[in-house]
């Protein structure tokens, strides 16, 4: 009798802890969005604000922040964040709370395309970034007409200037010259506001090497204001001009 009563005991237990879970669960579906929580990934909110992914999520909520949870389509939200032209990805979801979370990634600029016609940046994957009121990117300058076609080589050196702490602080400029049908490069200085003769995007580590010895032997020689270009298509030389 003990024995059984023990199991009757857990059984009542049991179903009680499911009534509670299922009540508790119907409940918390019924509740209403009431906070909206946004956490930029890769830092501070530069190209986009939190006032402005509020108000596209709230637009996609058919502009009621209080809809009922049990109602919302996240994918659809993440949908409807990215495809702001300042947002990489957007992972949209629910806390325990009731809250609506946001985990932005901003696009990251690489290159400035300022040719007199339009302004506009390429992000570190070749994808066109808008200008931003909010922030104004360091990144290179290029006055190269650029579209789909011809844009390759150019995003492919300025995700390596981004890359490298030297050249991301002293290439302020980025020239696509065509030769002969070859795509080649000048950089600009910011540092001595040289002309760097890149050439092609060719043994490309073996260049930067090159330049940074240069660097380092002209600045100890105090001698870089001295030259006005530096070319480094030569094997094994750095070739320079001087004023």
């Amino acid at each position: 009798m003990k024995k059984y009563s023990l199991h009757i005991k857990f059984l009542s237990l049991t179903l009680l802890v499911i009534f509670l879970f299922g009540f508790a669960s119907r409940r918390n579906a019924h509740k209403t969005i009431n906070h909206i929580d946004v956490i930029f990934e890769n830092g501070d909110n530069l190209f986009i604000s939190y006032e402005m992914v509020n108000k596209l999520l709230i637009q996609s909520l058919d502009a009621n922040k209080n809809k009922s949870k049990e109602n919302i389509n996240l994918n659809s939200l993440e949908e409807f964040v990215q495809s702001n032209d300042m947002v990489e990805n957007a992972e949209i979801f629910l806390s325990l709370n009731g809250d609506l979370g946001a985990l932005i990634t901003q696009r990251t600029p690489i290159l400035r395309v300022a040719n007199g016609k339009e302004s506009y940046y390429y992000d570190k994957q070749g994808i066109k970034m808008p200008l931003s009121n909010n922030y104004s990117a360091r990144v290179p300058i290029t006055s190269n007409e650029l579209n789909s076609e011809n844009c390759h080589d150019i995003i492919c050196m300025a995700n390596k200037i981004k890359n490298d702490k030297f050249l991301n602080k002293q290439i302020i400029g980025i020239r696509q010259i065509e030769t002969n049908g070859k795509i080649q490069f000048e950089l600009t200085t910011r540092m001595g506001n040289q002309i760097v003769i890149f050439g092609e995007f060719k043994k490309v580590d073996e260049k930067i090497k090159k330049l940074k010895v240069f660097y380092q032997k002209s600045i100890s020689d105090n001698t870089l204001e001295n030259y006005k270009s530096i070319n480094l298509k030569f094997e094994n030389q750095v070739v320079c001009a001087k004023y």
